[in-house]
């Protein structure tokens, strides 16, 4: 049975895109650009920043959450 990451996202052209858990770098600590980015998104959220050290992975699904949140970086 096809999970969620198997399903093409509606505005997905290319095969380039990958969902974070098949991130080879997934495991890796979130990058500086991602921290500040999702303190401003957790600010606009009107929610705390993460405290606790994420890995890429988890960053980018922390994001993305917060993105539909707050409509930001979504056209």
């Amino acid at each position: 049975m096809p999970n969620e990451r198997d399903k093409p996202e509606a505005n997905e052209t290319s095969n380039t895109v990958k969902h974070p858990d098949d991130w080879k770098t997934g495991e890796e600590p979130m990058t500086g650009a991602q921290r500040s980015y999702l303190e401003t998104l957790s600010g606009e959220a009107g929610e705390a920043p993460p405290d606790e050290e994420l890995t890429k992975a988890e960053a980018s699904k922390r994001i993305d959450e917060l993105q539909d949140k707050t409509g930001r970086g979504r056209s």
